[in-house]
């Protein structure tokens, strides 16, 4: 584009110098005259660009000899003085893709979906995806939108609402829909690990009191109400996403940066911009409710089969929704897999991004394109192998028809997520290193000199701690300074490389586990003497109650994204 506003473009159409880069998987403009790469698509002919007039052939100079005008210059680069070749004539070894350049695809229940593909495609292409997406407030009910240097909670839902073509069949066609599967999706700060914890629909819960931004401009509180089932949180008495956001974050403790909706339409666009997702049942699967007709072992499914394989329940397990949950799980687990397959096939990721943007309704942090790429990028760093799919811990009501949050399972599996605790087995020399830390001299209580923050949500942890170390363990030389900004997740204490002894010591004492040890530098307490640095965060509880060190129920249910699983 900016070739032809300098006049040198000739015929050439704009979308057509967007070319996709296999190496990074990022549309780049090509100003010299050489066509594409053969096999990759451009925008243009993937079938997005709008028509528009062909470019003006431009007129020749008089007196100018006939034949062809010259093609567009091409950049001249600096002389390697190398050459093509490294020392002694071998050739440079290419360098290796870069795992920050991954295209993310995430997809939660019926099924949100948000991909972002890592590129920078014509104006006109981004423009039309725009127009594709949909956005509402979060009505104050989220963070305002993730950060780069915190850990990422997105809450996905799948609403039942019957809107998209060929879905008014599924019944029940005048429903403002229900929270009918919902995915809290936390991916750790450091980026190496992800938790994708979904929410029965049928399990009971207080549902607080929602501000609302209506449909029609008006502000409007609704009423919560006690003892509900939670896929009333979406579309009931008028609430809104945010009434979704607001239960998750009573019943989870967790703050959510995001909101991403979908409907039924997602769930059929998506598996057929892949071509198919596998799934694998343990028996034969004919489900008159859900029109779901499948074999013994592995099949293909896409669009309206695909749909059918996330919404039957009556057929696998129990024929309760928890077993319909296990069902998605698997699926979407197997739509990861199938889509990082894809991630060099432009084709595939075009259609994929426009079948994304017009599936989904997003918070208004989110709405444009390169918002959801930025977001994207951040989610796409975190390896299949460490993204874990699990289920809040229930048991049956009286009623048969619903269930209740399992307390006891429930509480520590809130706090590792809330912590950043893996549920999947990371890099195991780190846990080691974190580990030794903890490991030698200690100093005496008397000697400890920390200053103490509140990075918590905790009214008055700082203060409670310093009285707790004073007057429980004589550490006198301890001061506290108030409030600390940006609130963290994790509690971590930060020290120089001679108070280590020290360290330990309050390590010991507050229950500190090695990953909070971050050896570094200290500053001055209010006496100018060197201190040790104590942030408390959201897994600081108590003065004297272990930080931390969060236990992840043994017999938690749960599915590894990167795992082949079949259905029983």
């Amino acid at each position: 584009m900016d070739a032809q506003g300098r006049g040198r473009a000739e015929n050439i159409d704009p979308a057509d110098q967007w070319v996709l880069n296999p190496q990074t998987g990022d549309y780049e403009l090509r100003l010299h005259p050489s066509a594409p790469e053969s096999g990759i698509p451009s925008p243009r002919r993937s079938g997005f660009a709008p028509n528009r007039p062909q470019a003006r052939p431009r007129r020749r100079p008089q007196g100018s000899p006939p034949g062809d005008v010259p093609g567009q210059r091409r950049r001249r680069m600096p002389e390697d003085p190398m050459g093509p070749m490294g020392p002694a004539g071998r050739r440079r070894p290419r360098p290796k893709k870069s795992k920050g350049k991954k295209i993310a695809v995430w997809t939660g229940g019926v099924l949100a979906f948000f991909v972002v593909a890592g590129s920078a495609t014509a104006y006109f292409y981004i423009e039309h995806l725009n127009g594709n997406l949909t956005s509402l407030s979060d009505d104050g009910a989220g963070t305002g939108g993730y950060s780069k240097n915190r850990a990422i909670n997105v809450l996905i839902v799948g609403t039942d609402k019957r809107t998209g073509k060929g879905n008014k069949g599924y019944g029940d066609s005048g429903s403002p829909g229900h929270a009918d599967t919902t995915i809290l999706l936390h991916v750790s700060k450091d980026r190496s690990n992800a938790t994708a914890l979904s929410i029965p629909r049928d399990m009971i819960v207080d549902i607080p009191d929602c501000p609302t931004k209506q449909e029609n401009g008006d502000d409007k509180v609704i009423p919560g109400t006690p003892n509900e089932r939670f896929n009333v949180s979406l579309g009931q008495s008028g609430r809104t996403p945010s009434c979704t956001m607001r239960t998750v974050t009573q019943l989870t403790g967790i703050k959510i940066d995001n909101f991403m909706v979908a409907d039924f339409n997602a769930v059929k666009t998506l598996s057929s911009a892949v071509g198919g997702v596998d799934v694998c049942l343990e028996k034969p699967i004919k489900d008159p409710k859900s029109h779901l007709n499948l074999p013994k072992g592995t099949s293909t499914v896409e669009g309206d089969d695909a749909l059918a394989f996330v919404r039957t329940r009556h057929a696998v397990g129990f024929g309760s929704d928890l077993d319909r949950i296990k069902l998605q799980q698997q699926f979407l687990s197997s739509l990861m897999r199938k889509m990082k397959s894809k991630m060099t096939d432009a084709g595939a990721m075009l259609d994929l991004a426009e079948s994304a943007t017009k599936a989904l309704t997003v918070d208004d942090t989110l709405s444009d394109v390169f918002k959801l790429r930025g977001l994207g990028m951040e989610l796409g760093r975190v390896d299949l192998k460490n993204i874990s799919f699990t289920t809040v811990p229930v048991v049956d009501n009286t009623d048969g028809a619903t269930v209740l949050v399992n307390e006891s399972k429930a509480k520590p599996l809130f706090g590792a997520i809330k912590g950043d605790v893996s549920l999947t087995a990371t890099k195991q020399k780190k846990k080691d290193a974190e580990a030794a830390r903890l490991k030698g001299t200690k100093s005496a209580a008397a000697d400890v000199r920390v200053n103490i923050y509140n990075g918590s949500d905790t009214q008055g942890a700082a203060s409670k701690t310093l009285t707790y170390l004073q007057t429980e363990h004589g550490m006198n030389k301890a001061s506290q300074l108030g409030n600390h900004e940006p609130k963290q997740a994790k509690t971590t204490l930060e020290y120089s490389p001679d108070q280590a002894d020290q360290a330990r010591k309050l390590a010991e004492v507050m229950g500190l586990p090695g990953s909070a040890l971050k050896p570094g530098k200290s500053e001055t307490n209010d006496q100018g003497l060197p201190a040790m640095v104590l942030i408390l965060g959201e897994d600081f509880s108590e003065p004297g109650t272990p930080v931390g060190a969060v236990a992840v129920p043994d017999d938690l249910d749960k599915t590894e994204a990167d795992k082949k699983t079949c259905a029983k």
